[in-house]
């Protein structure tokens, strides 16, 4: 049976020419990626990143998961403000990922993620700890497509739909 995950699809809205601290008022839209530490992603970068996102638990409200995870993956609470639905996309694998946007600014070189364990190298008996990511960027929306994996996509038309309406 596919996972089910919840994320939040963070944005905000930056004037290159002059920062503008937690705005989500003018300038070009920017959302934030992370990209999944370990191993197997470690050489791997356009068509890798996602929305902070993780499983929901049996019986978790999608939302409460999507809050918590984005606190474990990066040790940072999540940006208050209003959660604005974005729906839900299915992964070529199968993965329902459900999607909150929500306007926000945090400084990406700030963030603590939380680990996992593996057995590494695979078959060798021996368990090593891996940051849940090892990179958090903001994007504009261009880039984001470059970087975002496919499944996720959808995304990023509904956040500029949102905006926009």
């Amino acid at each position: 049976m596919p996972t089910q995950s919840a994320g939040l699809l963070v944005y905000r809205r930056r004037d290159h020419d002059r920062p503008q601290e937690g705005s989500a008022l003018g300038g070009e839209l920017e959302v934030l990626l992370v990209h999944p530490g370990g191993p197997y992603w470690a050489r791997r970068d356009a068509g890798w990143w996602s929305i902070p996102k993780g499983e929901v638990a049996d019986g978790e409200d999608g939302l409460a998961a999507a809050e918590r995870e984005f606190s474990e993956e990066l040790g940072l609470p999540a940006p208050p403000g209003e959660r604005m639905p974005l729906g839900e996309v299915v992964q070529p694998a199968g993965k329902r990922v459900r999607a909150w946007a929500v306007a926000g600014d945090l400084d990406a070189t700030a963030v603590h993620p939380g680990t996992f364990e593996l057995e590494w190298p695979p078959r060798s008996g021996r368990r090593r700890r891996f940051p849940e990511v090892d990179r958090v960027a903001w994007c504009t929306l261009d880039e984001a497509r470059a970087k975002l994996l496919p499944g996720q996509l959808p995304l990023l038309d509904r956040l500029a739909a949102l905006l926009a309406g």
